[in-house]
């Protein structure tokens, strides 16, 4: 048998720890940073605060990248309320957000119920919605616009009864880039009459253009994905190579990461291939994750 009497043993308190009480989390009620913890996420996502802040402060680019449900979950005010507080300054989105966008602008609603729609073949087929949203594709292609801009142009001219509540509209108002990264056949407006799929080719095509000018620009800057698990992640990666490519410096950046789940490709095209693995990921509901980001953002620029 071992004699355990035998063991070396040490003092608890010169023992080299990992977490200690100035470490810990603050419930303080106004100072929402201060509460989060320096340890594990928390400190991640403080340092994410950190530089966004810095990015603000410093002019560099903050790119919002999203997919539509960050619209189906209600958030399109905070996006806004980012963008006029300028921490956003270009935002990247896929086909469907302009079309949640559009019919909240539109009737203050949004998102039907697919499997009903579905069973009598009426899924996605809104009078409106097609037609108006069309006819912005085909006139941002006669005039050699991007799709998210003619979009916001749209909404904004027409006044359409909630365009308050429009991300596009408002990225119009505030003249912040607006790009649209469609996949043709993954949307419903794709089903309607007045649909042209080349209008769809020529707009979309510009804005990864306008979106690659933004991201060769990103150097000392932050990209932030929400929700987007592969279209987004994807059009971003080809967006950093072209830079590369074409000589622009963009190797210091933070980019960061949110969704429900663990994602590959956000993972791999968002966090580590272009940071060389020093991004961050948080998992969470988009619909407590970026309410949390923005009161997080401005907590901690009224303090300093």
């Amino acid at each position: 048998m071992l004699n355990i009497k035998k063991v070396k043993r040490y003092s608890l308190a010169k023992r080299k720890s990992k977490v200690g009480i100035n470490m810990f989390a603050v419930p303080v009620e106004k100072d929402i940073v201060r509460m989060f913890p320096d340890i594990l996420a928390g400190r991640k996502f403080k340092e994410l605060i950190k530089r966004i802040i810095k990015s603000r402060k410093n002019s560099t680019p903050v790119i919002f990248m999203f997919g539509a449900h960050v619209i189906k979950c209600g958030l399109s005010p905070i996006v806004i309320e980012m963008m006029k507080e300028g921490f956003i300054t270009a935002i990247a989105t896929n086909g469907a957000s302009v079309i949640h966008d559009f019919e909240i602008a539109y009737c203050g609603k949004t998102s039907e119920d697919v499997a009903e729609q579905l069973k009598i073949g009426k899924f996605g087929m809104a009078y409106e919605t097609g037609k108006l949203i069309n006819e912005s594709a085909k006139f941002a292609s006669q005039r050699n616009l991007g799709l998210g801009f003619a979009v916001g142009k749209m909404i904004n001219d027409k006044r359409l009864t909630f365009s308050n509540t429009s991300i596009f509209a408002n990225a119009y108002r505030l003249k912040i880039p607006a790009t649209v990264h469609v996949g043709i056949g993954t949307d419903v407006i794709y089903q309607q009459p007045e649909c042209d799929g080349g209008s769809w080719g020529k707009t979309s095509y510009y804005d990864f253009l306008k979106f690659c000018e933004i991201v060769s620009k990103l150097e000392g800057g932050v990209l932030l994905n929400f929700g987007s698990a592969v279209i987004l992640p994807e059009v971003f990666l080809k967006a950093f190579n072209l830079s590369k490519n074409l000589g622009y410096k963009v190797k210091n950046f933070t980019a960061a990461n949110f969704d429900m789940i663990y994602q590959y490709r956000a993972a791999e095209n968002v966090v580590s291939r272009p940071t060389g693995g020093r991004g961050f990921y948080f998992v969470g509901h988009h619909e407590l994750m970026l309410p949390l980001l923005w009161h997080s953002l401005m907590s901690f620029s009224k303090k300093r």
